[in-house]
């Protein structure tokens, strides 16, 4: 009946005509232009064709349709917002078809149905779903809601909190509860999948409650109670306060619930047009982007690297005992190593107190956790040592202790295994000075808490061999966790870059802002925290350590040149919650977790190093004079590879320090500016010194145009 590319109709017994969906070339179906126009086609051919009974959907692949091609919606957030708003409803006005052919239509979700691909199974009259399938809409976590028909449709087929929730957390959700909420139709085996649709189908042709279904949907609903809307907005301000999309969605539902179908989609697509325009939307796109970058290059590393099989840590303790358990729970056995019983003990109960969380959480059975913690061997000796592929070092941050440490260890190695130190700061060409295999020698710096912390960065000495660096990224994709690859320099990527931001925050506190001030601004901007609570978490005594090592190793454009909060809060012993006082003050709540509160005598503290005093700062400066260092110093560490791409770096800084992701990261947030306004933004702050000073590179860029992303 029709042979299309994406598309094809096939006649079934009983007036059934199957539209199944496979993609040539494609391991997915994707609602791409292509697909689209011939599911267009396809379904202008079938309301023009007389003696059909029902309609069945289907899929080829092994998932139904995982969604739109973000490559095409990229290109399109280009044209303007009536152009945008044009097409998404041409687009939009296909599944309406569908939704108004003359005979019932089922889909059969085999798989995935997430995003377009569940809008286009709104549109159908029943759905039938395997119990391993899926549904979602994951557009919120594109910076967008969705906008082929899906905002309009869900609501009227679920509980209207149910629908906003849904589209709210963009979450896959399982069979099981889709058909609770009234998603699907019905839930079977997937190997019954195939005969109960078409039994299902058949036999809804022989009456009208199809008809009656569908024309329920096509007219207004029920507002419901305006409390649900409240609830949803005071949600949307909590969870994504800078990212319009699920805002404008809240608007857009209470607008339309009550208006007919077509009217409802029009302005459906005009908001989707406003939203698709938004800073948020652009940089979460790009995060996609470049997180299938980092998936690529995972995979390289995987080809390149050497055997993966046992790994060692040496020093235990809690970082040490993360690092065993991170690996052992993702099926790499460990050997943990140190010199004093204790220290294994500490290392051996901070990994089964992780397993227990898996347990709690039901993640993990106790036989499989029990099973995970026999992969960890505690030793006071080397005799495990050389059966090893990997050993990574995680003794105390001392330059002269590692040296000794790692030299020690790699006698009792085998050749080929790869040595790497869990370092924040120290220099790796230095470390790597102690060793006699220097190629085989690598920086691995895991985040605290490692077992949450997503980033590890993977520093490459001047010696390090591409296997080397290689097998370290495969060993922690292999952890779960994503690998980022350095070049050795003082604070490495992601330290090098927030010691700028905090330098900016220094220097603010020390021309006379408010601590407190700051801190709301910056966390309203979308950081977890404030830059001063921040430092109260790091601990005040290793914030100074960092900082000075740091702005040393790049000299007169990072060095403070005056004594700033941190570095007095640390000669008077307030190191944060370490210590109950830092620029805040911090009790124990019930549950045994620090608790902020403010600290009387911190402000009387500061006058005495803000020589102007107490001054009064806009938001806007504040935001200016603390992003623009951060972005600086990005631009700096791409200029001189210390990371491959801009990319690398965005993802370094959302993944190592929490950089809020509406924007994209430094480098991204800089394109979205304008290098233009970053450079007249920069020249008032001129005055403040080489924490302003932006790059030749990026002079040239402002120009030339050139952005770090092409569009």
């Amino acid at each position: 009946m029709f042979q299309g590319k994406a598309v094809n109709l096939t006649a079934l017994d009983g007036g059934i005509v199957e539209l199944c969906f496979e993609r040539q070339g494609g391991s997915v179906n994707k609602l791409d232009a292509l697909t689209l126009n011939e599911l267009r086609e396809a379904l202008e051919l079938l309301r023009a064709k007389q003696g059909i009974n029902g309609l069945l959907i289907s899929s080829a692949k092994d998932t139904f349709i995982v969604g739109a091609d973000l490559g095409e919606l990229a290109i399109l957030r280009r044209q303007s917002g009536e152009d945008i708003a044009r097409i998404n409803g041409g687009q939009s006005a296909v599944f309406s078809l569908l939704e108004e052919l003359p005979f019932p239509t089922l889909a059969i979700i085999n798989g995935l149905a997430l995003g377009g691909g569940f809008e286009l199974t709104l549109a159908c009259d029943y759905r039938t779903m395997s119990d391993t399938a899926q549904v979602g809409l994951p557009e919120v976590g594109l910076g967008l809601f969705p906008g082929l028909g899906g905002s309009v449709r869900l609501p009227r087929l679920l509980d209207l909190a149910t629908a906003l929730d849904w589209i709210a957390s963009g979450k896959n959700q399982k069979a099981g509860v889709a058909l609770q909420a009234g998603a699907v139709d019905t839930v079977v085996e997937s190997g019954l999948l195939r005969q109960t649709a078409l039994l299902e189908l058949l036999t809804s042709h022989r009456s009208t409650a199809w008809k009656i279904r569908r024309q329920q949907r096509l007219q207004p609903a029920q507002i419901g109670k305006p409390q649900i809307f409240a609830d949803a907005r005071s949600a949307a301000r909590k969870s994504q306060p800078m990212v319009p999309a699920l805002h404008t969605l809240i608007d857009l539902v209470e607008q339309t619930i009550t208006l007919d179908r077509d009217t409802a989609l029009r302005l459906e697509a005009a908001a989707f047009a406003r939203t698709l325009k938004t800073q948020a939307a652009a940089s979460l796109i790009q995060i996609f982007h470049n997180e299938q970058l980092l998936k690529r290059k995972a995979r390289e590393y995987g080809r390149t690297a050497g055997k993966l099989e046992k790994a060692g840590v040496l020093g235990a303790g809690i970082m040490g005992g993360g690092i065993a358990y991170t690996s052992s729970v993702r099926g790499i056995p460990v050997v943990m190593k140190d010199i004093a019983e204790p220290a294994l003990e500490l290392g051996i109960n901070e990994a089964r107190k992780q397993l227990g969380k898996q347990v709690t959480s039901g993640r993990l059975t106790p036989e499989q956790a029990e099973a995970i913690d026999k992969q960890i061997t505690p030793t006071l000796t080397y005799e495990q040592f050389d059966q090893l592929d990997i050993v990574v070092e995680a003794v105390i941050e001392n330059l002269s202790v590692k040296k000794s440490v790692l030299a020690e260890v790699e006698r009792h190695c085998q050749a080929n295994c790869v040595l790497a130190s869990n370092t924040s700061s120290l220099s790796i060409a230095e470390l790597s000075s102690a060793l006699q295999r220097p190629h085989q020698f690598v920086g691995m710096h895991f985040f605290n808490p490692v077992p949450v912390m997503p980033l590890v960065e993977v520093i490459c000495g001047p010696g390090t061999s591409q296997i080397a660096a290689a097998t370290i990224a495969s060993y922690a994709s292999t952890m779960g966790k994503t690998p980022v690859v350095v070049r050795d320099c003082p604070g490495f990527l992601v330290n090098r870059i927030l010691t700028a931001y905090i330098l900016a925050f220094l220097r603010l506190v020390r021309d006379g802002a408010d601590f407190i001030e700051i801190d709301r601004v910056m966390q309203e901007f979308g950081w977890p925290m404030g830059p001063a609570y921040l430092q109260d978490v790091v601990g005040m005594d290793t914030a100074n350590h960092v900082i000075a090592h740091i702005a040393n190793g790049y000299g007169e454009r990072l060095l403070p040149g005056f004594e700033h909060a941190v570095e007095r809060m640390a000669s008077l012993g307030r190191f944060g919650q370490k210590t109950g006082l830092g620029f805040y003050r911090y009790e124990t709540d019930p549950n045994g977790r620090p608790r902020k509160i403010l600290a009387d005598d911190t402000h009387r503290l500061l006058r005495e190093i803000q020589p102007r005093g107490p001054q009064p700062f806009s938001d806007t400066e504040i935001i200016q004079r603390m992003m623009l260092p951060l972005i600086i110093e990005a631009a700096r560490c791409l200029d001189e590879g210390v990371a491959a791409s801009a990319a690398e770096i965005d993802m370094a800084l959302i993944l190592g320090i929490g950089l809020p992701r509406y924007l994209g990261g430094a480098l991204c947030y800089a394109d979205w500016l304008g290098m233009p306004e970053i450079l007249n933004q920069c020249s008032g702050f001129a005055t403040l010194g080489g924490l302003y000073s932006p790059t030749a590179s990026m002079r040239e860029m402002a120009g030339s145009g050139r952005r770090y992303y092409a569009d």
